[in-house]
């Protein structure tokens, strides 16, 4: 029997987080930390409820899973994030150590990929799951945006 719980399954909750962020007026990015099939942290962008640039759903998330945990280093996890983490959120990343990164949607502009930003040696990371469905919600939430404006 196949593995139910595979990168699509857990980035589909990662896009409910974003889904949260969206309904708060928030830029809709949502993450999930899974270690062994189970999620241990959920976050998404509070950086407009907190007025806190650094309140990334990435950041947020760090900081749940590293508690549950119970140290700060997040080996044999994977976070699940719907936008591509930015330099700042890589830098974050880089020092948790963390095993492996998948997120959806690309971000051509600010990305860690755009932006040149490292990432621990160890880790390994995948891009485009559910893509397309990350990336729609980000451009209508741009566009409700400006509507309103």
């Amino acid at each position: 029997m196949e593995n139910p719980f595979d990168d699509t399954y857990f980035m589909k909750k990662a896009l409910q987080e974003a889904e949260a962020a969206f309904d708060k007026g928030e830029i809709p990015v949502g993450a999930v930390i899974v270690i062994d099939n189970r999620i241990i942290a959920r976050a998404h962008n509070l950086t407009e409820m907190l007025n806190d640039v650094t309140a990334h759903a990435e950041m947020q998330a760090i900081t749940a899973a590293a508690n549950f945990l119970g140290g700060k280093y997040l080996h044999n996890c994977t976070l699940y994030v719907t936008l591509e983490p930015c330099q700042m959120c890589a830098g974050a990343l880089y020092w948790s150590q963390i095993t492996n990164i998948v997120y959806g949607a690309t971000d051509e502009q600010r990305g860690c990929g755009a932006m040149g930003t490292k990432l621990h040696p160890k880790t390994k990371v995948k891009g485009g799951v559910l893509a397309e469905e990350a990336s729609a919600l980000m451009k209508r939430f741009f566009i409700e945006k400006r509507n309103l404006n």
